[in-house]
């Protein structure tokens, strides 16, 4: 049986597998360096970008011929298709990082994206998670707490500690993802807080406090996990998990896992909130109660140089409270006891 023959590539599809094979090189570089797998993701879409303005606007896709004037040309496609100035901002610092690389390779003699500046990072205005979002889905959680079905029950204890911590303790997805158990230090008396210990990458180890409500909503979802564990025969220090409505699937529990927990509660309860909008109204809530600017910044995890200007300019007109999470979980409580025992 004879082979078919391919057809031989032409230059311009030879010079774009000659650019996609440097650009995996670049990704194994940053893999080397620890960079995430969502980081590297989003290296990988911002160089899309630009592999998509080589072949259908600049003609050409020749990374050695690169020069400053092509690069100019890429900001001004960059300036029509992106509205926002951090997207613009991101595929340019994507591009001098890689054309960095090629440097480095010897495959440029200089990085042409070092001579342009950058898009300016403007901060978004902070949009946090209105009150009245807050209440609907911590009643709700309450509500599923109580339910007659143990894995309901611990799905809903677990997603009440995932809430507690980012909006009293302004927690980041990627805080939460692999947070173990023994992160969590409860308090000795009435007058400590539970604390949960954030081990960031680039930075000391440090504490955050959390809101009373903590204490006995931790306390019971504890209980609940390690029944569930016995149960099925599971073991993790994870404190949150991967589950499906049955049963467990595995200890710790990915951003993308939190976002789309998220996105249903957004579906179901038809609320305008996600964990960066609660994350925000937690920073609205440290404000309000006349927090330290260092310890607010100490506990968002920011540098020292972090401005909380924003926050401050839009503090107006912002109320948020934490103490109708405990007056509510003992209002469910106290319901569902009495519920039990047909008082």
């Amino acid at each position: 049986m004879t082979k078919a023959k391919t057809a031989p590539m032409n230059n311009d599809e030879k010079e774009l597998k000659e650019l996609l094979a440097y650009q995996q090189e670049f990704f194994k570089s940053l893999q080397n360096k620890g960079r995430s797998v969502n980081t590297l993701k989003n290296y990988r879409t911002d160089l899309q970008c630009f592999n998509t303005f080589l072949k259908k606007e600049s003609g050409h896709v020749r990374v050695e011929d690169m020069q400053t004037p092509h690069v100019l040309e890429y900001g001004d496609y960059l300036q029509n298709k992106y509205t926002s100035d951090n997207s613009r901002r991101r595929r340019v610092q994507a591009l001098r990082l890689f054309f960095d690389f090629l440097v480095e390779e010897k495959v440029v003699s200089s990085n042409p994206v070092r001579k342009i500046p950058t898009s300016p990072k403007f901060l978004d205005k902070p949009r946090p998670a209105a009150m009245v979002d807050l209440k609907t889905l911590w009643q709700f959680l309450l509500e599923e707490g109580h339910s007659r079905n143990g894995m309901t029950r611990l799905l809903a204890r677990r997603n009440q500690v995932m809430v507690l911590l980012i909006y009293t303790g302004g927690l980041k997805v990627s805080d939460l993802s692999n947070l173990k158990v023994d992160q969590v230090t409860l308090p000795k008396n009435e007058e400590e807080s539970p604390r949960v210990l954030i081990h960031p990458p680039k930075r000391d180890p440090y504490t955050v406090p959390l809101g009373q409500a903590f204490v006995p909503v931790f306390e019971e979802y504890l209980d609940l996990l390690r029944e569930q564990q016995k149960a099925q025969n599971i073991e993790f220090k994870q404190l949150l998990f991967n589950a499906n409505p049955y049963r467990i699937l595995s200890g710790g529990l990915s951003s993308r896992g939190i976002e789309v927990i998220f996105e249903d509660w957004r579906e179901r309860l038809m609320l305008e909130i996600t964990a960066k909008s609660l994350r925000q109204s937690c920073i609205f809530l440290w404000l309000q109660k006349r927090v330290q600017d260092t310890l607010i910044k100490e506990w968002m995890g920011v540098a020292p140089s972090y401005s909380l200007k924003l926050y401050k300019d839009h503090l107006d007109g912002q109320v948020f409270d934490d103490g109708f999470l405990l007056e509510l979980y003992y209002h469910y409580k106290k319901h569902s006891y009495e519920r039990l025992h047909g008082q």
